[in-house]
């Protein structure tokens, strides 16, 4: 009989003497998921851009040519892209349509958003009641998003009869909804509300997140408590959630307004321990802050070594630049200076090229412009677009759209119908939106005859939307019978939408002229009833409608 010391060797042979795995000529490639999510934003990406730069019409023939399944997730990522808006809500109405598909409560929030962004309550009203005509039933996102559109329109009372409607209709809230009311309460002076809705929110088992921890703070700090904003700070922290950068910013900006530099001093602290930084705008509040009390800012900048060099007034700086050759002048330098922030040295290498004949390509002048209107520097603004038309250099379309937003929100209009001027000199595509957006800004600023020029200066972008909107220009301007003037032109050329029709009534009410308004009124029954339904309802028109009918005064 073996002994145990055999049989050990034997099971140890057995063991290390199993026979290799022939080896296959062609080694299998390792298991990976099917890159779907990638193709996938690539598609989106596509779709997003045909939305942003082609026209509606060239638009369409694209989609429908694409080889893809329209499924609610799809158009739903598209619409989070944020194309403008009416591209997004003919895009909307063009799914819609769409054999098999059926928006749902995801689409429809999605497309309220837009709305509201925009600024359009009534349109997104509207996409509400077509969502719950639909059978789609609103949840608690939708219902957010109403609350804080409808609060940043400057409705306090109709946030807090959405927020009401939501719990009567048995829609929880989320944590995100009673963040979002809290945050609307503090905003319009109702703490004792906000504390209210906080109690319950902790009553129903919701633990707060840093949003929500961050509007406490932001409230109390405003409200001068900065103690009690430093004890949120340290309990969020024995909770486990750590400041982000937002609550951070926030936090300094509320010091430095109010002179706190103790609180403030604290939270640089924090910061600097968990390697967070400042937005620009905020660092030369905190900057100023300081120099106001005359404390020391080097924590401040060795919190903020990217802006260290921010706030220091040494114009030796720019001499050797401008003294020396032109072979310091540039493109690496510009980007170089664009990627440090250091806007004023890039508005100083600009003048100096401008009197030297010195060309820069588009493309850089274009980045400059558009990061320039992004970081509000509206001198590096101005010289940069000067420069381009000095050198005769056309921008980007994306460039010239920040040039307009930017100097429209500056009420400098005269420099707005500059940037008009060169756009259609150099042929570039204005489109419905920008077009009505124009025309209605200025109209609404009491600039009619600006608003007159842009229309009658783009014959391309001339339909219903658009004379629609220089038809409201004109009423609110007094211009009662050139209005109507216009009406009865275009409506030989163009089709009439009921959004036209609720223009007209208004303005004619407005200027005592009731017996015509009453009889638009009836003229647009009829035109509703002979016109609808929807089908009959070109995508300009739709438009027009969203945008005008329902219009206040």
């Amino acid at each position: 009989m073996p002994s145990p010391a055999s049989h050990g060797r034997a099971l140890s042979t057995l063991r290390f003497r199993r026979p290799k795995k022939r080896s296959s000529p062609f080694p299998k490639k390792p298991f990976t998921r099917s890159p779907l999510p990638e193709y996938m934003r690539v598609i989106i990406h596509k779709i997003s851009t045909i939305l942003r730069y082609s026209t509606w019409d060239a638009a369409a023939t694209e989609l429908r040519a694409l080889p893809l399944r329209w499924d609610s997730f799809t158009v739903n990522r598209i619409l989070k892209t944020h194309p403008p808006m009416e591209k997004a809500w003919l895009f909307f109405h063009w799914a819609a349509l769409l054999p098999g598909f059926k928006h749902d409560r995801f689409t429809y929030t999605t497309m309220l958003d837009i709305f509201g962004e925009a600024g359009r309550i009534p349109s997104m009203w509207r996409v509400f009641r077509e969502m719950e005509d639909k059978g789609v039933t609103p949840d608690a996102a939708t219902y957010t998003s109403i609350m804080h559109w409808l609060s940043a329109a400057g409705d306090l009372d109709g946030a807090v009869r959405a927020w009401e409607e939501m719990r009567e209709r048995g829609c929880r809230p989320t944590l995100v909804s009673y963040t979002a009311i809290m945050k609307i309460l503090f905003d319009h002076g109702r703490p004792k509300e906000a504390a209210g809705v906080y109690t319950e929110m902790l009553e129903v088992g919701l633990s707060p997140n840093c949003h929500t921890y961050t509007v406490l703070m932001e409230y109390l700090a405003g409200a001068g408590k900065f103690k009690a904003a430093l004890e949120i700070m340290s309990e969020m922290q024995e909770a486990g959630i750590e400041p982000d950068k937002a609550a951070c910013n926030i936090l300094i900006q509320k010091c430095s307004k109010a002179g706190e530099t103790s609180a403030m001093r604290q939270v640089l602290i924090y910061m600097k321990e968990h390697s967070i930084v400042l937005r620009h705008t905020v660092f030369m509040e905190a900057l100023e802050a300081l120099k106001l009390v005359n404390e020391s800012d080097h924590l401040l900048r060795d919190v903020n070594p990217h802006l260290s060099s921010d706030g220091i007034e040494d114009d030796s700086q720019f001499e050797p630049i401008f003294s020396d050759t032109s072979s310091f002048i540039d493109r690496a330098i510009i980007v170089n200076l664009i990627a440090m922030q250091n806007f004023i040295a890039v508005e100083h290498m600009l003048s100096g090229m401008i009197n030297r004949h010195i060309e820069l390509d588009a493309e850089l002048i274009s980045m400059v412009i558009q990061l320039s209107c992004a970081n509000y520097r509206p001198s590096c603004v101005l010289m940069a677009f000067r420069y381009s038309l000095q050198v005769g250099k056309e921008l980007d379309r994306s460039a010239y759209i920040s040039l307009l937003g930017f100097f429209m929100r500056e009420n400098a209009l005269e420099i707005v119908l500059e940037v008009v001027h060169e756009m259609t000199k150099a042929g570039v595509s204005f489109g419905t939106y920008l077009v009505y957006l124009l025309i209605y800004r200025l109209g609404r600023a009491g600039i009619h005859t600006y608003a007159e020029s842009i229309f009658y200066t783009l014959p391309v972008d001339r339909n219903v939307v658009t004379c629609t909107a220089l038809l409201d220009a004109l009423f609110q301007a007094g211009e009662v019978d050139k209005g109507l003037e216009l009406y009865s032109k275009m409506r030989k050329d163009i089709s009439i939408s009921s959004g036209m029709y609720e223009v007209l009534i208004l303005g004619l009410e407005r200027s005592g002229r009731t017996d015509d308004a009453e009889f638009c009124r009836k003229e647009k029954r009829k035109f509703i009833g002979n016109k609808y339904p929807q089908k009959d309802v070109s995508p300009d028109e739709s438009l027009c409608n969203y945008l005008f009918d329902g219009i206040s005064s």
